[in-house]
């Protein structure tokens, strides 16, 4: 019995963590810079073939770093990746941030909540989709 609660309560406490709304940062209210994680991911093909992959697979970075002032996308210095890629449509509206772009072939949305620091983002392709969940929090200027 004790091998049952104990395996159930692992199991409880791991559904918990994969729920996408037990995923929070911080308030960006009137936030200008923000730096945001993805959670979890999934790609899909135009064939109806979908995984569910890490990030870093997918060759998405750790951290993104939003400059909704400079409207651009970008990696950290730390990650040694120097991306970056302008946001073409910005919207805050309602408490939620809304981020477009393209680049590369691909078109890019973001929706960011201002009170919970949410994200839902997506990255379309001719062939496939990549659907991204995560968390952004206010970002410090440098000093």
């Amino acid at each position: 019995m004790r091998k049952i609660l104990k395996s159930l309560s692992l199991s409880l406490a791991l559904a918990a963590l994969a729920l996408p709304s037990a995923v929070r940062a911080d308030d960006l209210t009137n936030e200008q810079l923000l730096l945001c994680t993805s959670v979890s991911v999934m790609k899909c093909q135009d064939d109806g073939d979908c995984i569910i992959d890490t990030p870093a697979s997918l060759n998405i970075p750790q951290f993104i770093q939003v400059n909704l002032k400079d409207k651009t996308l970008s990696t950290t210095k730390a990650s040694g990746e120097n991306r970056a890629t302008p946001i073409r449509n910005f919207t805050r509206e309602d408490g939620t941030i809304y981020l477009q772009g393209i680049e590369g072939g691909r078109a890019f949305s973001f929706v960011i909540n201002e009170s919970t620091g949410t994200l839902s983002a997506a990255v379309a392709a001719e062939t496939k989709v990549v659907s991204v969940f995560g968390a952004c929090t206010p970002l410090a200027l440098p000093k």
